[in-house]
């Protein structure tokens, strides 16, 4: 065991209401943290501004204190933390790691040698290089570019087991600061995980292919990488994946008979089956028999 206290995290996006697989990527976080007596952090990832909704945080939060789940300290907001990003940047910068880019998505969607990368966050295909070494005569900066390591960085999940990729061959230089002034997930992520102290990071399998850029990252910002586990996708009975974008209904709130219903579905996802019952004793009870290692390695269908 650690000497170190674990500290475990929720980092939703306030862009709609929680549905059933955002509450298996909570209730699986609050349950690895908790089980070693550590604290679970909530943070709101809301830097994607014309993407955040009006009043979701508000429900997020609702909706996690409806289902049993409360956590320490206060939460913290994205949208508040903007220079400690440019901190980050900056660092790079000195350090010769990231570099601007003229392209455009539709550009590197053109590109013939930039095959397309499974990259759900971003949604890019395979950097060709193409600013690397400088911008193109007339072209203007648009997003800045994190210099992708060569070679292979493994890591042993607390789930799936051990994972090795070549960021260089994924993706490619990936993207730190969007061309609209964003702050990119992968940087954002790294810093806050740090600042907060994060020991472990519990969340959906459909972040997994992220997971070697951000430690790509924490090894040249020099802070520390926590242990990941890669939670199983919640599919729909068609067998799409189960989120906002995909329509997702949102967790069920006024009736406390269908929240229970629900957080036990969620339980059993998570390899802990019990009869559906108050959230709050449903999760002691949890606590007493969840054991990772009954965690599926597969998507599971939403049983609800």
């Amino acid at each position: 065991m650690r000497n170190v206290q674990v500290v475990g995290r929720f980092a939703p996006s306030p862009t709609g209401p929680l549905h059933l697989g955002s509450l298996v990527a909570a209730v699986g976080s609050w349950l690895f943290a908790r089980r070693e007596s550590g604290r679970w952090l909530v943070r709101m990832e809301d830097l994607d501004r014309p993407r955040v909704i009006a009043g979701s945080a508000q429900e997020i939060l609702e909706a996690l204190r409806r289902y049993g789940l409360e956590w320490d300290g206060e939460v913290v907001r994205q949208s508040q933390r903007l220079s400690f990003y440019e901190e980050a940047l900056a660092t790079l910068r000195r350090k010769g790691l990231v570099f601007d880019c003229a392209c455009s998505r539709a550009e590197l969607q053109r590109a013939a040698s930039a095959p397309a990368a499974a990259d759900p966050v971003d949604q890019e295909r395979v950097y060709p290089g193409t600013c690397r070494r400088g911008l193109p005569p007339g072209r203007m900066p648009r997003a800045v570019r994190f210099r992708a390591p060569s070679g292979i960085i493994a890591f042993d999940d607390m789930i799936v087991g051990h994972v090795e990729e070549d960021v260089s061959v994924r993706t490619g230089d990936f993207v730190v600061k969007r061309a609209d002034g964003v702050f990119a997930y992968q940087l954002a992520v790294v810093v806050d995980d740090a600042a907060q102290g994060v020991t472990e990071v519990i969340r959906g399998g459909d972040l997994l292919d992220s997971t070697a850029r951000q430690i790509a990252l924490q090894r040249v910002l020099d802070v520390p990488t926590p242990r990941y586990g890669h939670l199983p996708l919640v599919m729909a009975p068609d067998g799409s994946k189960l989120g906002k974008r995909d329509g997702a209904l949102p967790l069920p709130s006024l009736d406390s008979r269908r929240v229970a219903e629900t957080l036990a579905a969620a339980l059993k996802i998570l390899g802990v089956d019990l009869e559906p019952n108050d959230p709050r004793s449903m999760l002691d009870e949890a606590l007493k028999c969840f054991d990772p290692r009954n965690v599926p390695k597969v998507p599971q269908v939403a049983s609800v």
